[in-house]
């Protein structure tokens, strides 16, 4: 399998239920807290419904008619200017190491551009060493402390990018 095999496409209402699964997995699997993480929101098992709103996207990765991952960019809560952030990207081990992360941010950083954000703000785990290997090489930098106020307040490893 290849990265073409896999298709990126904006969320639609019957991936529900499929993208908490992999969300939720994917905490497990990187050993996550359920608490003060994306495990949690109510968001995590209404994506479509989440996304519905100005200056809001979130993408689905697909394989085999199967949601494998997907990630997704709003404006950053509770933070005045025109930053967004990249929200709940996830991606099971079959859809890894393909290139497929690299190319999801690419989409979401566009749109955001698309939407008139300036910045792009993420948070993450520590031990998401993958993910934060990933987020650097595509241009986030460390940042001190938290800005905005996400209520993820698991997550103690904070990053931006200008766009």
């Amino acid at each position: 399998m290849t990265s073409k095999d896999f298709i990126i496409r904006e969320i639609q209402p019957k991936d529900n239920a499929e993208m908490a699964i992999v969300i939720r997995e994917v905490i497990l699997e990187m050993g996550a807290p359920k608490i003060g993480t994306a495990y949690e929101d109510k968001a995590t098992d209404l994506m479509f419904e989440n996304y519905q709103k100005e200056n809001a996207a979130y993408f689905v990765l697909e394989y085999n008619n199967n949601v494998v991952g997907g990630a997704g960019i709003a404006q950053l809560d509770n933070f005045e200017g025109k930053t967004c952030e990249l929200q709940k990207m996830y991606f099971l081990p079959t859809a890894r190491g393909k290139g497929l992360g690299s190319k999801m941010i690419s989409i979401c950083l566009n749109k955001a551009k698309e939407f008139g954000f300036e910045n792009c703000y993420l948070e993450t785990l520590p031990y998401m060493k993958s993910a934060i290997k990933l987020y650097r090489k595509n241009g986030f930098t460390d940042l001190e402390s938290a800005i905005g106020n996400t209520c993820h307040y698991s997550c103690d490893v904070w990053m931006l990018k200008k766009i």
